[in-house]
């Protein structure tokens, strides 16, 4: 049996170095309570995607301070640790997953699509998100974002004959501060929402027929609101880390209310993937609501074009750094070796 802990962390929006040091305390923290052979925390764990002008000059470089910490904090704590950031790699900004093993192996992935106002800080990547983890001693998925939600995702990571499937979550639920009518359809879709938040980690899970470690982003966080200047997006990051069984039960759970905080679970990596659920033919696992369609596909559109001009204009800030990028897979790397820059 494999031990695996989230960590579910209340972040601060566009506080890199105060968010990269309160996740290392979480992953301490999580080793010592639960002495677990694998810790999750979530994507972006440099700070929440929401849409914000402060994101513009949030990512960082692949090779820097994030990806340093996780190398270091597997290696020193002798466990697996994945977490995600946004990373500049070569030209562009990705929504990066990086899988650290204690020998120094590392293992990236590059979300598949940046979801909605994600569009507006960074691009995709087509990488498929299985790795050989030799810790583990076996393959394993990685998902970022919502790509838990895409049947697409699940057919990928199925047919690398994955035994776990590891990633995060950063969803923001809909505003809360709005008046009258929209404050009432926005309470409506945040309903709506936290209920498929808590049924995704296990419907994966059935889908792939494996155990799944999902760790997200919980509590209060203001943006603005994209198309509407000036106008605050108040809200809440709405929780749902778990750990899940193969048959999509619930070994350990952390909610909105329950806040900051890890929980552990054992789970069998050395049996074969036994799906419960038949890959469908359509876009997403949850059955979203139209206002969650039409806000998918208004604000990718919006957000794809704001981030070809802005990149092509090349006023990020970020694309003043030099360049780097490194491999996918990194085989016995060890942390340290790769100095973080002033700007990392």
């Amino acid at each position: 049996m494999t031990r695996i802990a989230v960590v579910q962390p209340a972040l601060e929006l566009g506080q890199v170095d105060g968010n990269l040091e309160r996740i290392e305390d979480l992953i301490r923290d999580a080793h010592r309570e639960h002495s677990p052979e694998v810790i999750v925390v979530p994507e972006a764990c440099t700070t929440p995607n929401v849409y914000a002008r402060v994101l513009r000059e949030t990512p960082r470089p692949v090779d820097g301070r994030p990806l340093q910490m996780l190398t270091h904090l597997a290696h020193e704590l002798d466990c697996v640790i994945g977490g995600g950031f946004v990373s500049i790699r070569g030209p562009h900004a990705y929504g990066t997953f990086v899988l650290a093993e204690p020998d120094g192996s590392v293992h990236l992935h590059d979300k598949d699509i940046p979801t909605a106002w994600e569009q507006h800080f960074y691009t995709g990547g087509d990488d498929p998100g299985v790795v050989e983890c030799r810790a583990l001693g076996c393959a394993v998925g990685l998902m970022s974002g919502w790509e838990w939600a895409r049947y697409r995702t699940a057919a990928r990571v199925r047919a690398g004959d994955v035994r776990a499937v590891l990633g995060g979550m950063c969803w923001p639920s809909m505003p809360l501060n709005w008046p009258g009518p929209l404050q009432w359809w926005a309470r409506r879709e945040h309903g709506i929402w936290r209920e498929q938040a808590r049924a995704l980690p296990g419907q994966v899970a059935r889908l792939i027929g494996v155990p799944v470690a999902h760790a997200s982003h919980v509590g209060p966080v203001t943006g603005e609101t994209p198309l509407g200047p000036g106008i605050p997006w108040r809200t809440e990051m709405i929780g749902e880390s778990q750990i899940c069984d193969r048959d999509g039960r619930i070994l350990a759970r952390l909610t909105l209310e329950d806040g900051e905080g890890h929980a552990s679970a054992e789970v069998n990596l050395a049996l074969a993937p036994a799906p419960v659920d038949p890959i469908r033919e359509r876009f997403w696992i949850p059955d979203f609501t139209i206002t969650t369609h039409a806000a998918w596909h208004a604000m990718n559109a919006h957000g794809a074009l704001s981030y070809k001009l802005r990149h092509a204009r090349r006023s990020f800030p970020w694309q003043a750094w030099p360049a780097a990028d490194l491999p996918d897979e990194m085989p016995t790397v060890q942390a340290g070796d790769r100095g973080a820059t002033s700007t990392s």
